[in-house]
């Protein structure tokens, strides 16, 4: 089964996300459990945790179909030590957050090297700082996300994220969620059907299907390869809509939260209610 959803606002609590999911048509949903442009918020109430896990068992949302993501501001891989320990220090705060909602999952950009050390190095550092999380969290899983590999931002190549995995002490605690726009501005084509194949075939062969624990779905304002982040909405964009219903047709992408971040929150419901129609 294909479990589809959006980033939804948790404004007002994060209680109020999974009401938001449910009023679009969600089976799947993303939210930030804090300000996503702060280093930090205030800690999360016993009554808000208490509320959002009654709103999501009373509308479906078991933990595994539901994908936070962490602070924009966080760079796993920073290469100044104090900004390093910042980015570390708010990581954790957020894997913790999402064990005390009884979360499973936390999305991330891995980070960027700022043109002061190598990719590779900015990698190795990413590892090290998803470890030191692990070894003070209990279950979350670090799930890192495929990026455009705009400006110095690593993770654009699927070797990228098979190097991270590698580096991690318990691999079971790591996974992967691909970014359509992304992956498409990172080079890889999904347009045609022989490039959809050949994408995931690599996909397959060099991270593997097991660590993916989530997409977003999005479509892309730039161009194959051009290392430019930014989303569109299903079918105006460069990638347009067949991907989408390709996608929704293989069941490689069952039981994974597939998560809109197109620009227009208004056309959600419909973008979610058409693909679920590809995927009946």
């Amino acid at each position: 089964m294909k479990r589809i959803g959006a980033h939804v606002s948790a404004a007002g609590g994060v209680e109020n996300a999974p009401i938001n999911a449910h009023e679009i048509g969600a089976t799947a949903f993303a939210l930030f459990t804090k300000n996503q442009r702060q280093w930090q918020s205030k800690p999360l109430t016993d009554e808000s945790i208490a509320q959002f896990k009654q709103n999501c068992a009373k509308f479906g949302y078991a933990p595994e179909f539901i994908l936070p993501h962490d602070s924009y501001l966080i760079n796993l891989g920073h290469p100044e030590r104090d900004g390093l320990k910042k980015s570390r220090a708010a990581f954790l705060d957020e894997m913790q957050r999402c064990e005390q909602l009884g979360l499973k999952l936390l999305n991330f950009h891995p980070g960027a090297h700022l043109g002061q050390i190598s990719e590779d190095e900015c990698l190795q550092v990413i590892a090290e700082s998803i470890n030191m999380a692990l070894d003070r969290t209990k279950d979350a899983i670090a799930v890192i996300e495929a990026t455009a590999g705009q400006g110095s931002h690593v993770g654009y190549k699927f070797e990228h994220l098979r190097a991270i995995i590698d580096q991690i002490d318990d691999p079971s605690r790591v996974g992967v969620c691909l970014d359509t726009a992304h992956i498409y501005a990172g080079g890889y084509e999904l347009r045609t059907q022989d490039g959809f194949a050949e994408t995931f075939r690599l996909f397959g062969d060099i991270v593997g299907f097991a660590h993916l624990h989530g997409m977003h779905l999005n479509d892309s304002k730039k161009g194959l390869g051009s290392r430019v982040d930014r989303h569109d909405s299903l079918g105006h964009g460069e990638i347009g809509w067949p991907p989408f219903a390709w996608l929704m047709q293989d069941e490689r992408f069952d039981e994974i939260p597939l998560i809109l971040e197109t620009p227009a929150p208004e056309i959600w419901s419909d973008e979610i209610a058409r693909l679920k129609s590809y995927a009946s």
